[in-house]
């Protein structure tokens, strides 16, 4: 589903943060992007959601080039970065909301899909908490509320579960399991930890000053 070839991505004139990548990702791996801080890893990650430009090489999804890819009509990507974006100063239910009316959802299903939705992610109780009012978890685990109401092609995690102590991160994991990582779909993790990444991904690439330097099954 994503062909990576011959990827170069530069902020400075003599710094490559990402330097000849040559990737491809079949629907239904989970992979895990291994490294350091300004490894390439997250740069990657910003590609593949097109919050970055790459210098030169190609990026297909679904045989689309990425340049021409509509995410509301080609693929459907979900992307979790370390820091989660949210509307703070509305509630976790109204941040909810706000997808369902995106994709035009009746009415009448609006209110029953969210309800369910609090109810799937233990977060009723934050139903009309104001989402800048709670901690990182706690935003990571309605990010993920939020992106299960669509179905996701592609699901793209950065660092999150680094930020996490081992309850926490055993509760990520366990909703991605359930809810996102599927044989139709992509699962790419951003992350240090090496066993995290085994743990969770059947493939490891391995990044160090923006390249790919080994991959492992």
């Amino acid at each position: 589903m994503i062909r990576i070839k011959n990827l170069f991505l530069k902020y400075v004139r003599q710094y490559y943060a990402l330097y000849d990548i040559n990737l491809e990702i079949a629907a239904g791996e989970t992979v895990a992007f291994v490294g350091q801080a300004e490894s390439g890893r997250t740069t990657l990650l910003r590609v593949l959601a097109k919050l970055e430009t790459p210098e030169k090489g190609e990026v297909y999804i679904k045989n689309i080039p990425l340049k021409k890819l509509n995410f509301a009509e080609d693929v459907s990507l979900g992307y979790l970065p370390a820091t989660p974006i949210f509307f703070e100063h509305k509630t976790v239910y109204e941040n909810l909301l706000y997808v369902e009316k995106l994709q035009a959802t009746r009415r009448a299903q609006i209110e029953s899909t969210i309800n369910q939705t609090l109810i799937d992610f233990n977060i009723e109780n934050y139903k009309d908490v104001m989402v800048g009012e709670l901690g990182l978890f706690d935003k990571y685990i309605i990010s993920l509320a939020r992106l299960s109401l669509r179905k996701i092609d592609i699901l793209l995690v950065d660092e999150v579960l680094d930020n996490l102590d081992t309850d926490q991160r055993e509760k990520i994991v366990e909703i991605l399991k359930k809810h996102f990582i599927a044989p139709d779909s992509i699962f790419i993790l951003s992350t240090k930890d090496e066993n995290l990444a085994k743990e969770l991904c059947s493939r490891q690439v391995f990044f160090e000053n923006g390249s790919v330097v080994e991959e492992r099954k």
